[in-house]
């Protein structure tokens, strides 16, 4: 069994990508577990992953395309609660899908995909997002 976290914000079309390239993924169908996981910064609400749009999005893709789902969901600064999260669960490989920011704007408003790669000791494969 091979196990895929999916760090997934709230961009559908991002969500969207991602889960077809992990659906893409060799023996997908019959290996791969996808572990979705939105890491809320703020909730007070206190909404869920599964409330999500574009977490059912990607969920309803990777059955279809008959990937097993898990649902997973974290509070704090995004790139530590997904490599967390990927230690919890002993992922085999973690999945984003960033935006596009220029240099100065990473150094800004800073980049979950660059702290992801940077402080995981597992595979990160960066999907790119939809062109509009």
């Amino acid at each position: 069994m091979y196990r895929v976290l999916v760090g997934i914000d709230v961009d559908e079309d991002r969500a969207i990508a991602q889960a077809e390239a992990i659906a893409a993924l060799p023996a997908a169908s019959e290996d791969v577990t996808a572990h979705l996981c939105h890491v809320f910064g703020d909730n007070p609400e206190g909404a869920s992953v599964h409330q999500l749009a574009a977490v059912r999005r990607a969920r309803t893709l990777l059955e279809d395309a008959g990937v097993s789902c898990v649902h997973y969901e974290a509070s704090g600064r995004p790139a530590e609660e997904l490599v967390a999260a990927a230690e919890d669960i002993d992922a085999d490989a973690i999945c984003l899908s960033g935006r596009k920011r220029s240099p100065a704007g990473k150094a800004v408003f800073g980049s979950v995909t660059q702290g992801t790669i940077l402080t995981s000791d597992r595979p990160v494969f960066a999907v790119p997002g939809p062109t509009k």
